[in-house]
């Protein structure tokens, strides 16, 4: 089992899906997790995803052995970053791993509007990705990186979604998950001195409350339905978290992008099921 008891992470869009995954396993670990989103039982992002909250993510955190803080956060508002970076250096004085996780870009996400050509694109999918997905990794990591640097240690992880250069299919997205990528090499060179490290991590397709709701089924029947059958947990990704920000040589992979399916089988972990699915490769991708 990872011990991280005594850290202190971020966890930014953690309301639900991957966020809500790596919030989990965590808590499993012992860390302290500040768990950031837009939804709050006061104002649910999403009416039709019941107990996808910030205080939900919290409670189950600390339930699992954790010590889960919800904090109310608009990535896309500096404001309210700079307040959860100044509510961290109060309370914590410290910070072991943020995790940059929020996204934009899906609302009213269509599949096939999803993968038109570039010029059939609407302009609020690449200000999406672009505002509450670049920017927001971008900004966190600059107030998070000053409390890094002072105690001499620290992870950033970006999460991203990558198959050895392939072709995404949808350019906005394309673009904003390679410059994610980039954006950790940049901040690995610059962090290294400081024995800070940063990374991108790609998981496979997971089983998001989204995904699950699109499929008519859930976490205990998803098996049951056989296009999922190349799926992962959220909590996947949130173990090779927890193992990345547990390894005393996390320097040697600084500036890397990495999958979960490569970590599981390089630090020994499973899915909640057992499994160990590998790498997430595209069917059919376009170079």
């Amino acid at each position: 089992m990872t011990d991280l008891e005594g850290k202190v992470a971020v966890i930014t869009g953690a309301s639900r899906g991957a966020g809500r995954g790596i919030a989990r396993a965590l808590g499993d670990a012992g860390a302290t997790v500040y768990v950031t989103g837009r939804s709050v039982r006061e104002a649910l992002t999403r009416e039709d995803l019941p107990g996808t909250t910030v205080e939900d993510t919290a409670e189950q955190v600390t339930a699992r052995g954790g010590v889960g803080i919800p904090v109310r956060c608009d990535h896309t508002v500096d404001a309210d970053v700079a307040a959860l970076f100044d509510r961290l250096r109060q309370e914590q004085d410290r910070l072991d791993l943020l995790v940059n996780n929020v996204w934009g870009g899906y609302e009213n996400y269509d599949g096939a509007d999803f993968n038109a050509p570039f010029w059939a694109q609407p302009l609020w999918r690449w200000d999406g990705m672009f505002t509450a997905g670049v920017r927001a990794h971008f900004t966190a990591s600059r107030l998070a990186v000053p409390l890094m640097i002072s105690q001499g240690h620290g992870l950033i992880v970006n999460t991203t979604f990558w198959d050895r250069g392939k072709y995404l299919s949808n350019l906005p997205y394309d673009l904003a998950k390679t410059a994610i990528n980039r954006m950790a090499y940049g901040m690995a060179l610059e962090l290294r001195p400081h024995n800070v490290a940063a990374v991108a991590l790609s998981p496979g397709w997971m089983r998001t409350e989204v995904v699950l709701q699109e499929y008519a089924t859930d976490d205990v029947n998803w098996h049951t339905v056989p296009d999922l059958g190349r799926t992962e947990s959220v909590e996947y990704i949130g173990r090779g978290v927890a193992a990345l920000a547990a390894d005393p040589d996390i320097m040697d992979k600084t500036g890397s992008v990495l999958t979960v399916g490569d970590l599981a089988r390089a630090y020994g972990f499973t899915d909640v099921d057992g499994r160990q699915p590998p790498a997430y490769r595209l069917q059919h991708p376009r170079d």
